[in-house]
This record gives structure tokens, C-alpha cells and sequence, in this order.
């Protein structure tokens, strides 16, 4: 006999979990109970938002579903953000919530909320554990739910008194991924459309990579001499200095890669859906016909057509479709391998950032020295915000599990995630790129940075505005401001009052030893970069948007 909260552990340890992010609530205090004997650590964070957010950058770095806990209620609608996240961006994650006692049910009992109402259009499913004996099946059925086909966040509530009631159950068994492969017939016609192009180009994008299935596309790539492209906040899909690569597909995508995709004649789109913010507002390509021949490879086939019509629809992940490439090969020289090297050539002019910018801070000289000063394996993370530019466009990404961004556009994000990703990947360097305003969304996850000895590195972009709003007002309503502007703490006081490192840097020459000092600290550090407001973009000021 054992208790709801013991089952529940169990089945985590069963499927490999190790570690889980959290916020305690009594709801759930029997799986706290449990996890006290447990071999899983236990991360206990500041903000539920925060919580689901390392979840979700779990997820994101290992494939495997992130788990966090929270309470019931409050805890919960604090978590959704991170749902939303998880959901957009299709990345694995389990988020179990605290609920209320059986008997107490459709009361509006304290802190109530029916959460398959509550949650269903950002959860994959929402699931409610009534029964003890059924935890095993429903914890499993999760992580296959939240790996398979187009991945994503799972909801399971756990009512407060199923915790403690004692039960038999069967032994948990670990969830079996599950795979979609390429039929040969469809790999056929893909070499086919490959022999008849003339203009073609491939666009990478969603989750289900690995670092051997990112290095299977690079070589495919060379073999074709095909150009590649990055979908939006994916960049880490393919390496920027190959010469294949083309450039990132997202906001402020090159006009010249633009133009490359618009006058393509085949595209072929791996693992994304292409939605929005990588299609540049669904102009790239037309929905539903496109213009371009397409090949749509996803592992969910209720994607493949759902808002582009392909010519050839491929269902399968990119780790298999990838697999099934190794023996394509090219019955003679692709004759576009020079637009190829051109379209890097022009990947590299616009990488390049600009030396001069309005104020005392110049942001170009900085990402430069940061090109120069950190390795390929070094882990960035971000939230949202017009300062995520300068970290998406001109560093280039070198290897696969170097990036957690939210393609959703969350705020907030990147903070949690680096403490994420320090705590996977304790022997790689973590900077965190943030601005003013989107570093306090979830800036109270730099005390769990502390309290886990976590030596990431935070670079707060702070101009004192919420810069992308006021660019978005300036442009439509000039000289009419209105709450966008922010008052701000000392940074790097803050830093230091948490007990980590803090830096000031209001003058470009002071960025360098800053950093070596922030990093040689061992210390979780905060660096704040006194940017201009007027350095809205790398290119425009924001005098020069509010003048047309």
C-alpha cells in the first residue's frame, strides 16, 4: 500500500526524471512528502511563471519533458504563462497542479478552478487524477502525450486528499517515445523536386532535433549545396558559419533572404510550422497555395496542411526524416551551389554588427567582444524584447543546444532559463541576455540562481522603456507617449543584495572587464548596460522612427 504521493514520485522516477522546478502549496504537500526519499531534485523557485519557464527550457535543451509543480489556484494561473510558452514553441512539458479535496468539487471551493476548462488551449491535455490506483497510467500517458507528434505542455491535477489515500497500484513503467519515419516512396519524390529545382532553399525550425540529427541535415546540405535558413528563435539548428547557411527566418529577417524565399521555386520546411513570426506575418509564403513548391516534413501530421497546402507532405520527425537522407545523393553537381555561397556572403554582411550608435554604450563593439571571449558551446538565453536583436542577429550560433528563446514572444523568459540550463549544463558558460523590463517579469529567479551556486551571467539591456512598445508608438502615434516609461533599481545593487556579482557598465570600454570580473566572481552576476533609448534598432533611432 502507498499513498497518492508516493505514486506519483515513483512514476517520475520510472520515466528518468531527475529533476523537477516548483513552488510548495499544501495542495500538494504528500508529493513533497515523497520526494524527500526520492534520488530527484527538487528546485524550488520564487514564481510559478518562473517555474514552468525552466520547465520548459528543460524540455527544450534535452527533449525530455520539463516537470514542474505548483499549487492550486493562484499558483496555477501564475504557471500558464509558461504553458503558453511550452505550447507555441512545441516543447514537452508536465506541469502538475495542487487541487482541491474530492468532495469539495464545483463548491468554488478555496482556490478552485476546473482546469480542463481553465487550460485546454494551451495543454496538449488536461487531466485530473481522481483514482490513486490510476496514477501510474496517467503519469505515463503524460510524457507519451507531451513527446509524441507535435510536442508540448501536459496539465495533471492532483486533488489534495487522492494524495494521501493509500492504495495497491502497479509498478510504473518509463513511456516509450514514439517515432514517424519518411516512406521511401516520399523521399523518392524529395529527390526528384531536389533534381528539377533551380531556386531552392530548406528552412529548420520546431523541436525533435538532436545534435546527431543537426549534423545529418549539415551533411545533406553540403552534399546538395543547399542553402539553409533558421526559423525564428531556432538558430541553434545549423551551424552560421558553414557556408550553407543562409541566415535566421524570423523578425527583422534580411531583405535579401527574403526576397531568396519569395522567388524560391522549391522550399522545404523541416520540423516548424512556420508560423507567424518566421513566415514575416505569413508573407514568405502564401497561404494556403503557396507560389513555391513545398515540402512540409513535421511529426504531427495535423499540421502538415493545416495552413499551408504542400506539394508533398512528409510526417515524420526530424531525427528519422534526417536518417532517412543519408543515402540521398545527388546524381550530379547542383547547379545553384553559387547562390548558395552568395546567400552566405550575405549572411555574413548582415551578421555584422554596426560599430557606432547613439549614446555612451555601443551594443556592436560589446556582441563583438562576446564573439571573440565566449565558446561555440557557450548557452545564450533570452525573453522578448527589441535588445533580444542584437543577441539573435549578430551572434552566431555554432552548435546544437547552445540557445533557449521563446518563440512565442514571452517576456520574462530568460532569466529561468538560464538557471535552467546551468543546472543541466553546470560545466558550460550561461549568459542571459534581458532587458529593463523584461528581467523583471521573473527577475526574482536570480535568488534561486543564488541559492543553487548557479555562476550564470545576466546582461541587463537597460534603457528605461519598454523599448519594442515605444518603437511599435513612436511609429504610430509620434511624440505621444504613453506608459511606456519605467523607473528602474540599481542592477547591479540588486545583484549584490541577492548575494551575487554586480556590474555597471555605462561607457562601451567598460563592458570588457566587467564581464572577466563577472565571471571570474563564481557568483551569479548581473551586469547592467546603460543602453540610449535613442539606440532602439542596430539601424534606426528612435528619433528617426517618431520622424518617419
Amino acid at each position: 500500500m502507498k499513498t497518492g504521493g508516493q505514486l506519483v514520485v515513483e512514476a517520475l522516477a520510472a520515466n528518468g526524471v531527475k529533476r523537477i522546478s516548483c513552488v510548495p502549496g499544501e495542495s500538494y504537500l504528500a508529493v513533497l512528502d515523497a520526494l524527500y526519499d526520492a534520488d530527484i531534485e527538487v528546485v524550488v523557485c520564487r514564481q510559478e511563471g518562473g517555474a514552468a519557464m525552466m520547465a520548459d527550457a528543460w524540455g527544450r535543451l534535452t527533449g525530455e519533458p520539463g516537470i514542474c509543480m505548483v499549487t492550486r489556484g493562484p499558483g496555477a494561473t501564475n504557471a500558464s504563462a509558461g504553458l503558453h510558452v511550452a505550447r507555441q514553441d512545441s516543447v514537452p512539458m508536465i506541469l502538475f497542479i495542487g487541487q482541491v479535496q474530492r468532495e469539495a468539487r464545483e463548491r468554488e471551493a478555496f482556490q478552485e478552478i476546473e482546469y480542463r476548462r481553465a487550460f485546454t488551449e494551451v495543454a496538449k491535455w488536461v487531466g485530473e487524477i481522481d483514482d490513486p490506483a490510476r496514477i501510474p497510467e496517467f503519469v505515463t500517458r503524460a510524457f507519451a502525450v507531451a513527446t509524441s507528434g507535435r510536442p508540448g505542455p501536459v496539465v495533471l491535477t492532483l486533488p489534495e486528499d487522492m494524495l494521501t489515500q493509500s492504495t495497491e497500484a502497479p509498478a510504473a513503467r518509463a513511456y516509450q517515445p514514439v517515432e514517424s519515419h519518411p516512406g521511401p516512396s516520399q523521399i523518392a519524390k524529395l529527390a526528384e523536386l531536389l533534381s528539377t529545382a533551380k531556386r531552392p532553399i530548406a528552412i529548420l525550425g520546431g523541436t525533435r532535433w538532436s545534435a546527431e540529427s543537426v549534423a545529418g541535415f549539415q551533411s545533406f546540405a553540403e552534399r546538395w549545396q543547399l542553402p539553409v535558413g533558421c526559423s525564428f528563435r531556432r538558430q541553434m539548428l545549423f551551424d552560421h558559419l558553414h557556408p550553407n547557411y543562409a541566415g535566421d527566418v524570423g523578425i527583422g529577417i534580411n531583405p535579401s533572404l527574403a526576397g531568396e524565399i519569395r522567388e524560391a521555386d522549391l522550399v522545404l520546411l523541416v520540423g516548424g510550422r512556420f508560423s507567424e513570426m518566421p513566415s514575416s506575418g505569413y508573407t514568405l509564403i502564401d497561404v494556403p497555395y503557396p507560389r513555391q513548391t513545398l515540402v512540409h516534413v513535421h511529426p504531427d501530421p495535423g499540421e502538415l496542411g493545416r495552413v499551408y497546402r504542400p506539394d508533398l507532405a512528409i510526417a515524420a520527425s526530424p531525427r528519422d526524416f534526417v536518417a532517412a537522407l543519408s543515402s540521398l545523393t545527388p546524381s550530379a553537381e547542383p547547379h545553384w551551389s553559387a547562390r548558395t555561397g552568395e546567400m552566405h556572403a550575405a549572411y555574413l554582411k548582415w551578421s555584422t554588427p554596426p560599430e557606432k550608435g547613439p549614446g555612451d554604450v555601443q551594443m556592436g563593439p560589446i556582441v563583438n567582444w562576446l564573439e571573440a571571449n565566449t565558446g561555440p558551446e557557450t548557452i545564450f538565453t533570452n525573453g522578448a524584447g527589441n535588445y533580444a536583436t542584437w543577441l539573435h542577429r549578430f551572434h552566431r550560433f555554432r552548435r546544437y543546444g547552445t540557445q533557449a528563446a521563446p518563440a512565442s514572444g514571452s517576456m520574462g523568459y530568460g532569466l529561468p532559463a538560464a538557471v535552467a540550463a546551468k543546472h543541466l549544463h553546470p560545466d558550460r558558460e550561461v549568459v542571459c541576455f534581458a532587458g529593463d523590463g523584461c528581467f523583471l517579469m521573473h527577475g526574482q529567479e536570480f535568488a534561486t540562481a543564488v541559492r543553487y551556486e548557479l555562476p550564470i551571467i545576466v546582461l541587463v539591456v537597460n534603457n528605461g522603456i519598454y523599448g519594442t512598445i515605444r518603437m511599435h508608438q513612436e511609429r504610430e502615434y509620434p511624440g505621444r507617449v504613453s506608459a511606456t516609461d519605467l523607473t528602474n533599481p540599481d542592477f547591479a545593487a540588486l545583484a549584490r543584495a541577492y548575494g551575487g556579482h554586480g556590474e555597471t557598465v555605462a561607457r562601451t570600454e567598460e563592458f570588457a572587464d566587467a564581464f572577466l570580473r563577472a565571471r571570474e566572481s563564481g557568483k551569479p552576476a548581473i551586469i547592467e548596460i546603460k543602453l540610449d533609448p535613442e539606440a532602439i534598432t542596430p539601424t534606426r533611432t528612435l528619433s528617426e522612427i517618431r520622424n518617419g
